[in-house]
């Protein structure tokens, strides 16, 4: 099995929103289960400025250096977390559009 082949057969599930009031493009946080078996969060997203959104994966400051924490390394698995988690938090986002936004955090 090589590598593409394994990154299609990858699940992920129970994808978590939590979205935030903006503060400089970052509007919410996600996690998510993969392949049942590990648990990633604290993964912000982002606004572009072209529209649209955008995922950042957690760092760790190391010194004067950021360490990533966790990152897909494979550009279409990150396109499929990307895909999976931005469609979910569009999702609550349109059920806080019927509410008070004082409901986000």
């Amino acid at each position: 099995m090589n590598k593409q082949e394994k990154v299609t057969n990858m699940k992920i599930s129970e994808i978590q929103i939590i979205p935030i009031k903006p503060q400089n493009g970052l509007v919410g946080f996600a996690s998510f289960v993969l392949d049942n078996n590990i648990y990633l969060s604290s993964i912000g997203i982002i606004t572009r400025p072209e529209g649209g959104y955008r995922l950042l994966y957690p760092t760790k400051k190391v010194g004067i250096k950021n360490i990533n924490i966790y990152y897909p390394i494979n550009k279409s698995f990150a396109t499929c977390i990307e895909k999976g988690v931005i469609d979910q938090f569009e999702n609550v986002m349109k059920k806080y559009d019927r509410h008070d936004e004082t409901d986000i955090r």
